[in-house]
Parts: C-alpha cells; structure tokens; sequence
C-alpha cells in the first residue's frame, strides 16, 4: 500500500497538495503565488516552504495567458561580478522560481544610458516586472517616467509618487558599525567610501557622523576618504592614503566589504595587526568575508528578505498598478568577527 505523501512524490504536486502541506487553503496558496492579495507573513513562509518541500512549480501557460503576462521579469543590478550583488541574483531567482518566473539579469554598470534604458521598460512588452537597483537616477527621473511597466527599487531609496522600494535603514546600520568601533575605545575612525552626490553612500556617511556626535568624538575630515569605485584596489588605495598622513587611524568602517577587503591587504602590507592596531568593518556580509584572514566583521543585511520582499511588492504592482507606494524596510545585524573583536 503507498501512502499520500508517497503518492505526491511519484506525481506532479498541484496547489491542493502546497495547501494541505501549509495547512491553508487553495486560495490562499494561490494568492502567496500571485501577489493579488496580502497574506501573514507566517503564513506566506508556511507555504513557500510546502511550495520548495514539494518542488511544486505553477502552470504557467495558463496562468500567463489568463493574466496575459510573458512569465518574465528583469532584475537589473550595477555590476553581477560584485559579490553581494552575485549573492542578491542568486536569492532573487530563487525566489522568482518559487513564484513561476523566469529572472532576466542586466548589468547596467552605473552608466546612466544604460540605467535610462531600464527605467523606460526595456524593450516593450518584453518583460512583467523590473526590479532596479540604480546608481545614477535622480528623484526626477523617476518622477517623469512615462513607462508603465511595474517597478521596485532595490537599495537606493528615491521618494515619489508610485516608486516601491526595499532596503535596509543605511543610517542606522551605519551608526551601529561606527558605534562599536567607538565603544571599543577607539578614537580615529575611519570612513572609507564618502560620495558627495547622494544615495546609499551618502546616508551610511550620515550614520557614520551620528554615531561619532553620539560617542563624543569629533568629526575630521581627513578621516573621511571619497573612493572612486567599491572595489578591492579603492579600498587598499584609500588605506595606503589615510597612513601617509601624520597621524593614522584606528580603527576603519568600510561602505562595503570589498572595500574592507582591500584595507586588510594594505594594513598587512604595512606591518599594521588587525584588529589590535586598526579595527575594521565592512558592510554587505559577502562570503568572502567569512574567510578572510582576519574574519571581517560587517553589516549583514537580510539579503534573503530582500529578495522575498521585492518580489512581494513586484507581484502586488503588477496586480494593482494604481495603488500607492510601498516601502520595506528590512532587518539587518551587526556580526562581529575577529577584525574588530574586543582587545
């Protein structure tokens, strides 16, 4: 005799199968599926996670021509070959498959053509949806875009009418990392990644000024080192600068763990510990991190609810393009390691 559960592993699962796994209705499946409906959050992860133990995937002919959807959505991302961003790809097509979409990747390299290009659709008609994490467009831009296809920024956060957005709160996550340099008794903090235009990088500046008046310390412009990229190389530059000046730093918060890479390779290079002589934080909690000598210790936003959230949002656009803006704002931690432990 073969029992249920057996009998689904030997068929397709269908949607009463995800249900009575995720002990919810049909309906309700069909609505974690869709987006046309909001659903608890404990719910919607109930069913994912009957959708991902079933390997249930949906019917998309008949679903895309009863929608009159092309089952294809476009992330587009500044550079894929930046490790958080790779990260990001991966846990978005995740999540699109669970959902029964195919993930178009562009890169646009932060060239404001390229980001031009996405911000009018694409080619018409060609995708759904666009998830966009953009470096160059202005608030402006967005206000004056005339194409209708559903949209949601990723990181960058640009205020206006009908743009939906999902990040993390960048000022408090960096005053947290600036903060615990600080607590330790460290009086020369760092900050490597200053832009003067404004975005993600100009609000972590703006946590890294915060945490400094909180703990006292006054704010030197020496300290605070613009990069002309987020790479391993700006990071390693940006140390090899800040230690030919008179009097060097102890401690660094790095706007990213690439950057923070680069500045363990340029302290080693001149004979400095870490973290005994200069603590460092990155940001972004990539897997490199976790195997570099020293660990680095970095903000570590939830980059899996991040691509859940956006691809929520996505979905409800898509079903009701005339509804008002949503922003999301998801949880990040600070994970301490061994460049900035305790001395």
């Amino acid at each position: 005799m073969v029992d249920q559960q057996s009998d689904t592993e030997h068929r397709s699962a269908s949607v009463r199968d995800v249900a009575a796994l995720a002990r919810v209705s049909p309906t309700t499946v069909s609505n974690v599926l869709s987006g046309n409906r909001p659903v608890a959050t404990a719910t919607r992860d109930r069913v994912r996670q009957a959708i991902d133990e079933l390997g249930y995937r949906p019917n998309l002919s008949a679903r895309n021509l009863r929608l009159r959807r092309g089952g294809l959505i476009a992330l587009a991302v500044p550079e894929i070959d930046v490790p958080y961003f790779a990260e990001l790809v991966r846990l978005v097509v995740q999540a699109a498959r669970r959902r029964g979409y195919t993930v178009l990747i562009d890169q646009t390299e932060g060239d404001a053509d390229a980001e031009r290009f996405v911000l009018g659709g694409m080619n018409p008609g060609m995708v759904d949806g666009i998830l966009f994490s953009p470096l160059r467009t202005d608030r402006a831009e967005f206000e004056q875009r005339r194409d209708r296809t559903p949209l949601v920024l990723l990181g960058e956060r640009i205020t206006g009418r009908g743009i939906d957005h999902v990040g993390i709160d960048n000022v408090a996550a960096a005053t947290a990392a600036t903060r615990h340099l600080a607590d330790q008794g460290r009086r020369r903090i760092a900050a490597l990644g200053h832009r003067t235009e404004t975005g993600t990088a100009a609000l972590r500046s703006e946590g890294y000024r915060q945490a400094l008046d909180q703990a006292g310390l006054p704010y030197d412009e020496d300290l605070v080192v613009i990069t002309h990229g987020y790479h391993r190389t700006n990071g390693a530059m940006a140390v090899r600068q800040l230690l030919q000046q008179g009097d060097p730093p102890d401690a660094l918060f790095c706007y990213n763990d690439l950057l923070a890479l680069g500045a363990l390779r340029a302290l080693h290079e001149a004979g400095l510990r870490v973290p005994e002589d200069v603590a460092v934080v990155g940001f972004d909690d990539i897997d490199d991190g976790h195997y570099s000598i020293p660990t680095l210790s970095t903000i570590a936003p939830d980059k899996a609810r991040i691509a859940e959230s956006s691809l929520d949002l996505l979905l409800a656009r898509m079903a009701d393009p005339a509804a008002g803006p949503s922003q999301v704002t998801v949880p990040y931690t600070l994970e301490v390691r061994e460049s900035s432990r305790p001395i």
